[in-house]
């Protein structure tokens, strides 16, 4: 059994929903990243989505854009995202446990190799890869490697996704599907589209997979609004612009960024699991 599928299960049996944090790896430095990634776990994230920087923006909006930029200048390379894995994974006193994958492009996968970058990525200790540019027209061959080495391939749908075409991604997705919740780039919203409970709903009848929330959700109030409805949440750009105003700050004062940084993301998370934990008991 996979990690997600592990994760999810136990987190049916308990009536608890997924809290994933998006964070960019290597911003502002990987160190930073690390730390906060332990203080999302801290705080009660349950698996967490690691970016990895790419020049050419594929559904960012601009907070996520900046910070995929800043890591690039500050020498990010593939590598990186392995041995930040491999650093989480035997952190001393407390290892890094709750599930991590990555969101990668899949240019990178498949320059790297669809086989080498599997293998990299879970001798890294992840457990598999949310690709947003994977058309469902040529994802086969990327499925049948994930599937023979037991890491999971995220897929995504969108609210202009036909419903045929849904089904298709979900035939092809294992691990949990990605619903994105907005038409348009990733971003924080004060509100969320009318009709999201009815489309999730449906989606959630077509699949036994999992199905989680992302882009759009910037507070703890979203956060409740749509834990009723999904398996999991997944919150991006309000981290992503959290990490990089502590880190800034901390600079102007003198202060450690890495710290600053962990603590803003760990009061952030503490606030997220406390909303979401808060509507499944009042639902």
């Amino acid at each position: 059994m996979s990690e997600l599928k592990q994760l999810f299960e136990t987190l049916a049996k308990n009536n608890r929903k997924a809290l994933m944090p998006f964070v960019t790896a290597g911003d502002p430095d990987i160190a930073t990243t690390a730390a906060v990634i332990r203080a999302a776990q801290n705080a009660g994230a349950d698996l967490c989505e690691i970016g990895v920087p790419y020049s050419d923006p594929i559904a960012d909006g601009p907070v996520i854009q900046a910070s995929y930029q800043r890591a690039l200048d500050a020498g990010f390379r593939l590598k990186h995202i392995f041995d930040l894995g491999k650093d989480l994974s035997q952190s001393k006193p407390t290892p890094v446990t709750m599930p991590r994958v990555t969101m990668v492009s899949y240019s990178i996968i498949y320059r790297t190799g669809m086989a080498k970058y599997v293998e990299q990525a879970m001798e890294a200790g992840y457990c598999g890869a949310i690709v947003p540019d994977l058309l469902v027209e040529e994802a086969e061959p990327l499925s049948k490697v994930c599937q023979a080495a037991g890491f999971d391939l995220i897929q995504l749908v969108t609210p202009t996704t036909t419903r045929d075409r849904q089904r298709r991604i979900a035939d092809l997705t294992t691990g949990f599907l990605y619903y994105v919740s907005v038409t348009g780039i990733t971003g924080e919203r004060s509100a969320l589209p009318s009709d999201i409970v009815d489309s999730v709903s449906w989606l959630r009848e077509q699949t036994e997979l999992p199905v989680c929330i992302g882009f759009g959700i910037s507070s703890p109030e979203t956060a409740a609004q749509l834990a009723p409805i999904a398996d999991g949440l997944i919150v991006g750009s309000a981290i992503v612009r959290r990490i990089a105003e502590a880190t800034n700050k901390a600079k102007q004062t003198g202060a450690d960024a890495s710290e600053a940084a962990a603590k803003i993301v760990e009061e952030f998370c503490g606030e997220l699991r406390k909303a979401i934990d808060g509507a499944l008991v009042k639902s």
